[in-house]
């Protein structure tokens, strides 16, 4: 048991962190494992986490990490971010009866083989955000898109007819029983590696075309920007202006809604951390792979787990309040036409 824990200590703290922290919580917490990872012998759960309103009625927002085993700065956020609400909890009234109006769900850790083993892919060598079973609308870029030659290369999907791996499956069965059902949700999925700048992308990456709830972006968007006019620089804009892939699991997840559950809405959203800054910062960070995606000096890492809370605070204030922003049906036509001409005619 020392060793196995020793080595859980050295490459996978996260674990260890989430253990800690579910401990802390648990008076306020409802824990599931729905998946667990084998590890050699040491055997990794992969848990979803509650807390907040039981209502099914009740808006959702769902917090996600870890799907990119390298991108392991995903998973540190969330778990900064579920520090700070467990220990305010203990204390915070006006953070107490907010969470009797509004649920969120958190899925921190979703690949640990990949965390544990530096690997973009799960332990069978498959990109989980390539691996659901849809293709892009018209051409995609070859082999980052997502293609099936072989496990050995970045981006791949699958074999062609095989199930959705076990994590995959467990992410997409997590949407839809505690997510799609409400008649708000809302999901942020917690990557790094895209650029110099922080991006919240609307994570519809299959087509060029604006999906359903182009209007609904726009006013999320224009929302963030009215309310926090010095924000944090983040850029807010759909993924598939800059590239489409097959096999996107949040696609998948949003076909789905659009066509089982018309009259909610769901809209995924990507936290893509623009790690390209932390290695201009830091040239020699070029010498690990791990650098390319995560902050390694640790005051930039402290500094990334402390800046994106207020947009968790922000888009956890707006799910909750989503009636009195969502735009009517006299408006969304114009904002839809805003949309188009902000994103798809340049």
């Amino acid at each position: 048991m020392p060793d196995t824990l020793l080595s859980i200590q050295r490459y996978l703290p996260e674990h260890l962190e989430l253990n800690r922290l579910l401990a802390q919580g648990a008076r306020h917490l409802r824990c599931q494992t729905v998946h667990s990872v084998m590890i050699g012998e040491i055997d990794i759960p992969i848990r979803v986490i509650e807390l907040g309103s039981r209502s099914p009625r009740a808006p959702v927002i769902g917090f996600f990490g870890g799907v990119h085993g390298v991108e392991r700065i995903g998973t540190q956020v969330l778990l900064s971010w579920m520090h700070s609400l467990i220990h305010r909890l203990d204390w915070d009234d006006q953070l107490r009866h907010q969470l009797e109006r509004v649920r969120l769900v958190f899925m921190p850790m979703i690949n640990p083989g990949g965390i544990w083993h530096h690997r973009r892919s799960n332990l069978n060598g498959v990109d989980l955000m390539r691996n659901a079973p849809i293709d892009a609308m018209g051409p995609a870029p070859w082999l980052v898109s997502g293609h099936r030659i072989s496990p050995r290369l970045p981006w791949y999907r699958g074999r062609r007819g095989d199930p959705m791996e076990a994590e995959a499956a467990a992410l997409v069965d997590t949407v839809r029983k505690r997510l799609l059902d409400a008649p708000f949700s809302l999901s942020v999925d917690c990557h790094s590696g895209f650029g110099r700048q922080d991006r919240l992308w609307c994570s519809y990456a299959r087509s060029h075309k604006p999906m359903h709830h182009i209007a609904e972006v726009l006013a999320l968007k224009q929302l963030y920007q009215t309310a926090y006019p010095n924000h944090h620089p983040y850029i807010i804009e759909p993924q598939s202006i800059h590239y489409t892939t097959h096999g996107d699991l949040w696609d998948y997840l949003y076909d789905e809604s659009v066509e089982q559950h018309p009259d909610n809405i769901f809209l995924p959203f990507t936290l893509e951390m623009g790690s390209w800054l932390w290695v201009r910062k830091n040239p020699r960070q070029m010498f690990d792979y791990f650098g390319y995606f995560n902050p390694v000096i640790n005051h930039r890492k402290r500094r990334v787990l402390r800046q994106h809370l207020p947009l968790f605070e922000f888009l956890m204030n707006a799910a909750q309040a989503w009636r009195n922003w969502m735009p009517r049906p006299a408006q969304r036509e114009a904002l839809t036409q805003a949309a188009l001409e902000e994103w798809f005619t340049k």
